[in-house]
């Protein structure tokens, strides 16, 4: 799949398809059944997100999990790959939500232990993270599953390409000279794969379109013995 060739080059890679209308409608709806009442649910006027998504809304597990991400999945990883984090991000039509270019450089874990390698730790709603080794957020894909079509003017991540392949990338040091900046269109039903370390960003919605994505990275990868992934669902 050419794809998966892009996204080991760029860092990201858009697979349109993955999910049909009804697969993305009993997705929706199945969130609009949830309890919204817990602490893993934010809400405000420029967004609701739902942390450790899959856990809060179990039922959508099989609809997410099918046999076109599979397919993608075991390509990239082996057949021994699991979810370690999930979250679910709604951008309503009228958000003003903006985040500036940055790096996903930490990772959900169960408990603050002292480990060589491992720092900046923060705890927020009960929920410990903490800044990996380079290796582990390099092993780590994140799927960004779109439940409507997304472009420049409803929020859509931009990307400069080949910025994952730079370890640790201040967004104040981008040299604009030498990077190009990618927006990333992704169609209801597509998914765009991504590097943790590939600089992103979005912008404020104008069309009043509303952006719902849920954003779901894997790894096949362990965490040192005193350590767990927050978050692991196995899935094989």
């Amino acid at each position: 799949m050419k794809q998966i060739g892009d996204f080991l080059l760029n860092g990201f890679a858009i697979i349109d398809n993955i999910y049909s209308t009804q697969e993305v409608e009993k997705v929706l709806q199945q969130i609009d059944q949830t309890n919204s009442e817990k602490e893993t649910f934010r809400k405000s006027g420029d967004l609701f997100a739902i942390r450790q998504f899959l856990k809060e809304v179990p039922a959508a597990l099989d609809t997410i999990i099918n046999n076109n991400l599979k397919s993608i999945l075991t390509e990239l990883m082996g057949d021994k790959y699991f979810v370690v984090k999930s979250i679910y991000f709604d951008k309503p039509q009228t958000s003003n939500w903006y985040v500036s270019y940055h790096q996903d450089l930490t990772i959900s874990v169960d408990k603050k232990v002292s480990l060589d390698g491992f720092g900046f730790w923060t705890l927020k709603q009960n929920q410990f993270a903490v800044q990996p080794p380079l290796e582990i957020l390099q092993n780590v894909v994140t799927v960004r599953i779109h439940l409507d079509d997304t472009n420049e003017n409803n929020g859509a991540l931009k990307v400069i390409p080949k910025s994952h392949l730079k370890g640790i990338y201040r967004p104040e040091n981008i040299d604009w000279t030498t990077e190009n900046e990618v927006t990333c269109n992704v169609s209801k039903g597509g998914i765009m794969l991504m590097k943790p370390l590939l600089l992103h960003s979005s912008g404020r919605t104008t069309d009043n379109r509303q952006r719902r994505v849920i954003h779901i990275e894997f790894s096949n990868q362990e965490l040192p013995a005193e350590l767990n992934w927050a978050e692991r669902i196995k899935l094989n």
